[in-house]
């Protein structure tokens, strides 16, 4: 580095004031000024009454011709259909201005601004932005194919022609040895690649650096590319390399998808045909790009220390590159031909068709064993075993005599826990076991290449045929017709514990010549690899299996006979079809860290809990008016749990059900009229439970709809509420007393105070110290009952405390409590005193259908052995102290944190736009949400204002599956508020 280079371009020395000064004593501007990001350049935006401009000022090593070759190419695209900056002249009338500043001579140009949202503000890339970046990038190459100009012929460190030259320029700038030896080995194979062919690769006019920095969007952060609003590397270049700024782009965008680039560089070649030379060269100019890009970001930053744009790029460029290195080149580039293949060809490809030579002779398609995420096989966590499809499979064989698995099926057997990655669950193949020494027929003819002692391929005349697990050496480079013997099943996966050896033989096609396919892809690229490596079903004598509902189409099949109103989680929610513990599995295989679910309370999938509802079916359900000693165990247990002197129960369905039946109760107990009901409240949806609910979130019109008999109190909210602060519950209850003597002074009577002990819906906002023990006094002072709803908040999740009044160091007179108490299964009940049970009986006899049937009662018994068992209640203090403690973290460094709530394994994360005014960040929310789905977290925002992250995953979460969630979070949190 101590050796000037033309690479080494520090940006002009000039502040925010002076560039102020020159756009109003130059081009007669004003307005507020503030500085844009560029790399060697300057560029301010100024917001004037009229609108905005852009003030650049190019670096002093940039020649005026350039420039005006800049301006030329913008006035020669002005029919592309694409919004583009427009040069605006200076107060002489030049279009470019020159200026002397601290001893720097520079040149000024003033352009429009182009409105419209970057493609930056996007924290992924849609499949529709990562097209129209191919497409756009085709537009603008066509539209200035014939564009010549003094000012493109310059030397740019861009320009992928030198991009060698700039490597070794700069790679003394990267400080890290090991980094060092990465990007020399790899570059310089691509080197090598591209020099084979350089000389047929087509020289144009360029923009080249079409990317996410220098486009914008009309529509939003969804929509196509509208606009273009960076001129500055336009030069003379490969045409290709335009397309290889582009793929770049998207390869530091889509990390977790290096393929996306096949659908920018299919929409490129819609528009552009690529040439036989610039598909080869293609992919090894990809990774020089991305080798570029980092070697000049880490020679930047050392060179122009405050370039906080270069800086912030670092990250994401060493990201290309890494996932550029990590792809097998050689199916890379058979894969970029296969996709700009002419699309006529395409559409005749035929599905490998059926054979008069079986591969491995009749198969019985009973014999088709289930390896997908539904599978039986994997119950009770088995899935996360070693080699458990192996197993599974050799197991049928051994059983059956054969074993067959299914092509497109995907593998619950690969899915990945806590991690943001996409599992790579696809197979792309078709597995038959069956005995070792078991004959191979050739389906179609073809040349026999064997590839190792296990591996055969037969190259036939449209497609290969890979088979692995066959043996066939003699025959290499041979050619063979169908029906010839191929070679005999080796024993490569042999499971000696079998009488009969057992092998297992891996089937697959690919019309990737001489390429040996993967055996599983990710999901995102399964529409790709399917057309790659077609179902070899048919090459055995077997009709292809039904390939899995969309469920986007399963969607829709849902709203059109499910009521709508019974809303579902996400706009394009994922098909969760499994659960194991604090997992959800979408059926492409992919898992999500469950953070919401307090309904599944010991976690999904429990093989007692499915023990105990199989053994309970097999003897008896029924109702509650038999006698049977499930009831009697259940109930006797909910009372030794629940405080004195509540010590009888009531069973129901749901926690609507046990709220309704408590405010029965309490109306039948006291003869009085009046219940009372805190503000932002939900209790359930019935008629009586909805009366008493006043969440704006759940009911827009809940404060206007109360029934006469309801009367709201002020919100404890020692956050958000009227009064802040544990210590404002005298104020609150100051508050209440007014409403007592009011309702007094109107002759009404008090029946019941209902409040959840924690506020739940707020996302777990703890009440004011000492609020509860003030309520209930003031209640039972007036011959009310105190009702505590422990629907949500109860049943050992604040882990400190079983039920939520204990950290409020009371004891209500009514319990309600659902939710937790089935792990899933519809159970609630109502825990109070005999006395108030007793004098309900004056109404009638009490009866719930399903409420305290066998099934429920035991069921309910065995959630609270697991939780008693595996001690789930500590688990919630120890996991969920961790946890708030990451979050609060995460609070410190990011100001969209307003606060944390709650404790155990009930919290929350309330998200502002100004921590100062506490403005709820509800559209932040929703777009967390989304994004933290697709780190695998499923979370969801709840509250009045829907800025609240609820956090309430089965007890069992551990701490791996928390510190996710946090990575996740911190990550989601980076991408949407930088």
């Amino acid at each position: 580095m101590n050796e000037p280079s033309p690479f080494h371009l520090p940006r002009p020395r000039l502040t925010l004031e002076q560039a102020t000064d020159l756009a109003r004593d130059r081009f007669g501007i004003t307005g507020t000024v503030t500085e844009l990001g560029s790399h060697q350049d300057r560029n301010f935006r100024i917001e004037t009454d009229a609108g905005a401009v852009v003030l650049k000022v190019a670096n002093p090593a940039v020649a005026t011709v350039e420039l005006e070759a800049q301006n030329a190419a913008l006035q020669h695209l002005v029919g592309l259909n694409l919004d583009l900056p427009a040069p605006v002249a200076g107060i002489e009338g030049s279009r470019i201005v020159h200026a002397t500043i601290d001893g720097q001579n520079l040149d000024l140009r003033l352009l429009t601004y182009v409105d419209g949202h970057p493609l930056t503000e996007s924290a992924r890339l849609s499949v529709g932005q990562i097209r129209s970046l191919g497409d756009v990038a085709a537009r603008l190459v066509h539209g200035l194919a014939d564009f010549e100009h003094p000012g493109t012929d310059r030397f740019l460190q861009w320009d992928l022609r030198r991009g060698g030259a700039v490597i070794d320029a700069l790679l003394p700038a990267v400080d890290d040895e090991a980094r060092r030896v990465r990007l020399r080995t790899v570059t310089d194979t691509a080197r090598q690649r591209i020099a084979l062919v350089a000389d047929d690769l087509r020289v144009q006019t360029i923009h080249g650096d079409l990317t996410d920095d220098n486009v914008v969007s009309r529509d939003g952060a969804a929509g196509t590319i509208t606009g273009v609003i960076d001129f500055g590397d336009v030069a003379r270049g490969w045409l290709v390399a335009e397309l290889a700024a582009t793929c770049a782009c998207v390869l530091y965008r889509s990390p977790q998808h290096p393929l996306a680039i096949l659908d920018t560089i299919e929409a490129f070649a819609a528009r552009v045909a690529l040439t036989e030379a610039e598909l080869g060269a293609l992919w090894p100019l990809i990774l020089v790009r991305t080798a570029v890009l980092v070697v000049s970001g880490e020679a930047q930053v050392q060179l122009d220390g405050d370039n906080d744009y270069a800086d912030a790029n670092r990250a994401r460029e060493w990201l290309a590159f890494e996932t550029a290195a990590a792809q097998n080149s050689a199916e890379l580039e058979a894969l970029i031909r296969f996709t700009v293949a002419d699309q006529a060809v395409a559409e005749q490809r035929q599905p490998i068709g059926a054979t008069e030579h079986p591969l491995l002779g009749p198969l019985d398609p009973e014999a088709r064993i289930d390896l997908s995420v539904t599978s039986a096989a994997f119950d009770a966590g088995s899935w996360l075993e070693p080699g458990i499809d192996e197993r599974v499979a050799t197991d049928a064989a051994a059983r059956l005599g054969l074993a067959v698995t299914g092509y497109g099926e995907f593998r619950l057997s690969q899915t990945k826990i806590d991690t943001a990655d996409e599992s790579i669950t696809l197979h792309l193949g078709v597995g038959v076991y069956l005995p070792e020494g078991s004959p191979v027929t050739a389906p179609i003819d073809g040349t026999v290449v064997v590839v190792d002692s296990t591996t055969v391929r037969l190259d036939g005349a449209d497609y290969d045929l890979w088979l692995t697990g066959v043996a066939a050496t003699a025959l290499d480079g041979e050619v063979i017709r169908a029906g010839a013997a191929l070679g005999s099943v080796t024993a490569h996966s042999r499971r000696a514990r079998h009488e009969t050896a057992i092998a297992g033989v891996m089937v697959q096609t690919s019309r990737l010549r001489g390429i040996r396919p993967p055996r599983f892809v990710a999901p995102s690229t399964a529409a790709l690899w399917q057309r790659v490596c077609p179902d070899p079903s048919a090459l055995l004598g077997l009709t292809p299996l039904r390939s899995l509902a969309d469920p986007a189409v399963l969607l829709q099949r849902r709203d059109a006979s499910f009521a709508r109103v019974q809303e579902h989680y996400y706009a394009a929610p994922p098909q969760i079809e499994r659960g194991w513990k604090h997992h959800l599995i979408d059926t492409h295989g992919q898992s999500y860290v469950d953070m919401v679910n307090n309904v599944t309370t010991v976690g999904h999938g429990h093989p007692r809990i499915t023990e105990a509802a199989r053994s309970q079916w097999s003897l008896l359900n029924t109702n509650s008016r038999f006698h049977y000693e499930e009831l009697v165990r259940f109930t006797e247990r909910l009372a030794e749990l629940a405080p004195d002197p509540l010590d009888t129960v009531f069973l129901v369905n749901s926690g609507t059900e046990a709220v309704d039946l408590a405010l029965r109760l309490a109306l039948s107990y006291t003869g009085h009229d009046t219940v009372l009901s805190v503000r932002e409240a939900y209790h359930g949806w019935s008629m009586a439970a909805d009366a008493v609910s006043s969440s704006v979130a759940d009911n827009p019109r809940a404060l206007e709809t109360r029934p006469d008999w309801v009367h709201l109190v002020e919100a404890p909210n020692a956050v958000r509420g009227k009064y802040r602060g544990m210590q404002s519950a005298p104020q609150y209850l100051n508050d209440l007393d007014g409403d007592l003597q009011a309702l007094s002074a109107e002759g009404r009577t008090v029946a019941a105070f209902i409040a959840e002990p924690v506020f739940g819906n707020a996302g777990g906002v703890l009440l004011p110290d000492g609020y509860l023990s003030g309520v209930y006094e003031r209640m039972r002072a007036r011959g009310a009952l105190c009702i505590a709803d422990e629907v949500q908040v109860s049943y050992a999740r604040l882990g400190r405390h079983f039920w939520g009044t204990e950290q409020q160091n009371v004891v209500p007179d009514i319990i309600t409590i659902a939710k937790a108490m089935g792990n899933g299964h519809p159970l609630g009940a109502v825990i109070t005193r005999r006395d108030v049970a007793e004098r309900f009986a004056d109404d009638g006899p009490f009866f719930s259908s399903a409420g305290g049937s066998p099934l429920s009662c035991r069921i309910g018994l065995t959630v609270l052995d697991i939780m008693r068992d595996e001690g789930l209640q500590q688990n919630a203090e120890v996991v969920g102290r961790h946890l708030k403690r990451g979050l609060e973290r995460l609070g410190e460094r990011f100001d969209s944190v307003g606060a944390v709530y709650g404790m155990g394994l009930y919290l929350g994360v309330e998200l502002v736009s100004d921590r100062a005014k506490f403005t709820p960040a509800t559209a932040l929310a929703a777009r967390l949400c989304d994004e933290l789905l697709l780190r695998g977290c499923i979370v969801q925002p709840t509250g009045d204002f829907k800025n609240v992250l609820k956090i309430k995953p089965p007890l069992c979460l551990s701490i791996a599956s928390a510190d996710h969630f946090l990575r996740a979070l911190d990550g989601a949190l980076s991408e949407l508020c930088a």
